[in-house]
């Protein structure tokens, strides 16, 4: 992240194969351990939050170093490595991790494919905002310093407005999904009141409207990047406190 933070101060002007290759050694380092409690637990490691937040986190570092592979959305890593940081370090909060003894949070079996399903929409969600981020990058240089706009590598606003839009309908598709497993989750446990599931619901009601907001009404790029980076810290904010609060913490 700190490296991130002076190939922004350079503008962007050139290829930086570094910043790639600490993001690769941590996504390695990352599937490792990962692997590690995956097989421990038998299942897919979305058991509690901490495993549910590394498992974003890990989505979302996956997919970069698909992009980066393309020069110019190689810079996404110096926008992605900061959200990554946060994440990574507020998922060491002792109490998202209990001890092994305790039962798993989420279950197992059609549990973990929800889960698994819902956490990959949240990767592609944040995605979503981190080329947000950078068209708003490419704006404010275009407005206010004409010649690094020019110089700099990152991809043409265009293309960024298409990239926020295509991430953000694959990530309400996977959602779409998870949320359609819901009818079978309840039959498992009857009576069951799953309000992470109901915050899952008004998180994909807002995506939505943001969407065909942007699609049907012409919502301009600079809302639309506005509303897809307010709308996924708002995720990351609240995604821990409603897992709290859900009785039988249920994705």
């Amino acid at each position: 992240m700190f490296y991130s933070l002076f190939l922004w101060r350079k503008g962007f002007r050139r290829h930086d194969l570094i910043n790639y290759s600490l993001l690769l050694a941590g996504a390695i380092l990352h599937t490792k351990a990962m692997f590690i409690r995956g097989f421990s637990l038998k299942e897919c490691p979305v058991n509690n939050l901490y495993e549910a937040m590394t498992f974003i986190s890990w989505t979302m570092v996956a997919a970069f170093l698909i992009f980066g592979l393309w020069p110019r959305l190689s810079h996404i890593g110096v926008f992605i490595s900061p959200i990554l940081f946060v994440i990574g370090i507020f998922a060491l909060m002792p109490p998202l991790d209990p001890p092994r003894s305790d039962h798993p949070m989420f279950g197992n079996g059609l549990t973990s494919l929800h889960a698994s399903l819902a956490l990959l929409s949240y990767g592609a969600f944040g995605l979503s905002a981190v080329a947000g981020a950078m068209y708003l990058s490419q704006q404010h240089d275009l407005k206010f310093d004409k010649l690094r706009a020019v110089l700099s590598l990152l991809p043409p606003m265009d293309r960024l407005e298409k990239i926020m839009t295509g991430l953000g309908w694959a990530g309400l598709g996977l959602l779409t999904v998870a949320l359609a497993l819901i009818p079978f989750l309840i039959k498992q446990k009857p009576g069951a009141y799953f309000t992470k599931e109901v915050w899952s619901g008004m998180v994909w009601v807002i995506y939505l409207t943001l969407l065909i907001m942007h699609q049907r009404f012409f919502q301009t790029g600079r809302k639309f990047a506005l509303g897809m980076i307010v709308t996924f810290a708002f995720v990351l904010l609240t995604f821990w406190g409603i897992n709290q609060l859900s009785p039988d913490h249920s994705f």
